[in-house]
């Protein structure tokens, strides 16, 4: 009796052993939840920015003033009726 019971606790540190040492023991599983939640965030954020592409394109699709916005900033176009202004700074 006394054999197998040191072979049957010889066989449980053998698997053991794997489980906290091995390849994929607790060190890996914790070094795969931090990677995890890392890419989880990273993920979050790119969804978060591709929402804000999503809703500015669907704007432009859709809406005039996006598009009047956009060439009164990047392109400095008026409208029609609009007067333009300069005022300089003054030189001494």
């Amino acid at each position: 009796m006394r054999p197998l019971v040191l072979v049957l606790v010889l066989l449980n540190l053998i698997v053991q052993y794997s489980l906290w040492f091995g390849k994929s023991g607790w060190e890996r599983v914790a070094e795969l939840e931090q990677g995890l939640t890392a890419q989880t965030e990273i993920n979050n954020a790119l969804l978060a920015r591709n929402n804000a592409m999503y809703a500015e394109v669907q704007d432009l699709k859709t809406g005039t003033q996006a598009i009047e916005e956009r060439a009164r900033s990047e392109l400095g176009m008026l409208r029609e009726d609009e007067i333009f202004v300069q005022v300089l700074p003054q030189q001494n």
